[in-house]
């Protein structure tokens, strides 16, 4: 998927006309966006895992060129409300409203 890297000017009139509410069609993205960034999240979590050192020395820590560059890749990447727009505009997002009924819950 090619997503830009620098800020583009969306119609809003687009964006809500998958949901037919422009704040309803933001809320979606917004719940995207946050699946994206925690999956993001703990992919680089587990890679940088692998580098964990139990030593509290500073003496002791030193630069791992491998984790340093496993964190540039990851700063490069778009932004998780960036790829959630994308997907949004593109239709790969699935999303329902919950059904809402007029019956107080009974427990």
């Amino acid at each position: 998927m090619a997503v830009p890297s620098s800020i583009i000017t969306r119609d809003v009139d687009k964006l809500a006309g998958q949901t037919g509410n422009v704040y309803e069609s933001i809320v979606v993205i917004a719940k995207r966006a946050r699946q994206i960034s925690a999956k993001v999240k703990e992919e680089l979590s587990h890679k940088l895992a692998d580098f964990a050192s139990t030593v509290d020395n500073l003496e002791e820590v030193f630069e791992n060129r491998e984790q340093i560059e496993i964190s540039k890749y990851y700063e490069r990447m778009p932004k998780a409300s960036i790829v959630a727009i994308e997907e949004f505009v593109e239709g790969k997002v699935m999303h329902r409203r919950a059904i809402e009924t007029d019956e107080p819950n009974v427990l």
